[in-house]
């Protein structure tokens, strides 16, 4: 599929895996909304997309604010009038054990990993429907299926993502617009490199590995659709 001219909104794109499928997308002639909380960034990424011929609409917001999803999709369709691609990136991770983790902990991983996206989603419907390629990206993680010691507050707000997206797949199939939910492992950003200083950096998912995988979904529109990828890293157990 040809998605020159298309309109994308991703959120989270001042980060690793927002920032490369932000350019990679730009490259396929894409015009962009980008989101996230690091004005400077999103400025820095705003320019190499306009050095590709496309457009970018920056947006320096808050996605955990209840009123941030609903203000993102209206700006957007101000801005450029539709909406093909939604690309909900954002995300929010501590390492913590259960029993030290707080109200506070579990507000704001809520917040930005399952309420966020899953307002996005709905924001987005009466727009995405009108588009001949209608797409949801959702990154989720691979604690979105499997559980680790000292992230229970993570993995139960990326398994409520994986939940709903399931939910909003069948629900608007018949709408023409098609869910997918990406799942990696360690990926070589900020956040993991943070969160878990155990991994070993040289063996960490890049995130231009992730933008391969968002290319493939959206260019091979074809009769067969992949619900969901799982990415795990080259030293990690097979089929774990």
């Amino acid at each position: 599929m040809d998605l020159t001219g298309k309109i994308a909104l991703i959120t989270g794109a001042s980060g690793g895996i927002g920032t490369s499928i932000a350019n990679r997308l730009s490259g396929m002639g894409m015009h962009l909304v980008i989101t996230g909380r690091n004005a400077e960034k999103l400025e820095i990424l705003k320019k190499e997309i306009e050095k590709s011929g496309t457009k970018a609409h920056m947006i320096v917001a808050d996605i955990s604010v209840p009123d941030t999803p609903k203000q993102l999709i209206r700006e957007t369709i101000q801005i450029f009038g539709k909406l093909d691609v939604l690309v909900n990136n954002a995300g929010y991770a501590i390492l913590k054990s259960l029993e030290k983790t707080d109200v506070d902990d579990w507000d704001q991983s809520i917040a930005v990993n399952a309420r966020a996206p899953f307002f996005m989603c709905k924001e987005s419907i009466p727009y995405l429907q009108e588009s001949s390629c209608a797409t949801i990206l959702n990154i989720s993680s691979v604690v979105g299926r499997l559980g680790y010691v000292n992230q229970a507050v993570y993995t139960a707000s990326k398994h409520a993502l994986m939940g709903f997206s399931k939910v909003l797949a069948k629900e608007v199939q018949p709408l023409g617009i098609r869910v997918h939910t990406i799942a990696p492992g360690g990926v070589a950003t900020d956040m993991v490199k943070t969160t878990r200083s155990d991994l070993d950096v040289t063996q960490l998912i890049h995130p231009k590995e992730i933008a391969d995988i968002v290319e493939f979904l959206l260019k091979h529109r074809g009769n067969g659709i992949i619900d969901n990828i799982n990415i795990r890293r080259s030293n990690s157990t097979p089929f774990a």
